[in-house]
């Protein structure tokens, strides 16, 4: 079973607005790292992963090492298919997006309808909730006059 990380928009807290994103490895991440990265909107991580493997490829070939430069590569697809979904929800905590929740489901399909039950049973549990502070309105008004107890009185220490 797959565990999904709901991210909620700024200033929204409607269900048809969150995004679900799937914590596990990304296959198409490590296949096609920054073209996946592109896809989802990380342009600074796929111009990064782009340049880092370029330079990798390079210096292989410079220094007669193809094989190490491939293999240099490989282990930055090996990271991004690791880590990019944790890249994926810190971009969009620094969009302003917030986590919701998370949820166990097998597809995307089943976590979207665990969660909208989830937020339906939390709303409904929320308007039945009885309040434990009772309302001020209907508190007594303050009494003024002659109290007991250990008081001050004006002009003794």
């Amino acid at each position: 079973m797959a565990i999904y990380v709901v991210m909620e928009p700024p200033g929204r807290s409607e269900t048809a607005d969150v995004t679900f994103v799937r914590d596990g490895f990304a296959w198409l991440g490590f296949l096609a790292a920054p073209l996946w990265l592109a896809w989802h909107r990380l342009w600074v991580e796929a111009a990064l992963a782009f340049v880092v493997m370029a330079i990798l490829s390079m210096l292989g070939e410079k220094l007669g090492l193809a094989w190490a430069g491939s293999l240099l590569s490989l282990l930055v697809s090996l990271y991004i298919g690791l880590e990019g979904q944790a890249l994926r929800i810190a971009a969009l905590r620094r969009r302003g997006w917030h986590e919701r929740g998370v949820v166990a489901a097998d597809r995307l399909y089943d976590a979207e309808t665990r969660d909208a039950l989830e937020a339906e049973a939390m709303a409904e549990e929320q308007a039945t909730m009885q309040r434990i502070v009772p309302d001020a309105a209907l508190a007594r008004p303050p009494q003024t006059g002659i109290a007991l107890g250990l008081t001050h009185t004006p002009g003794k220490p």
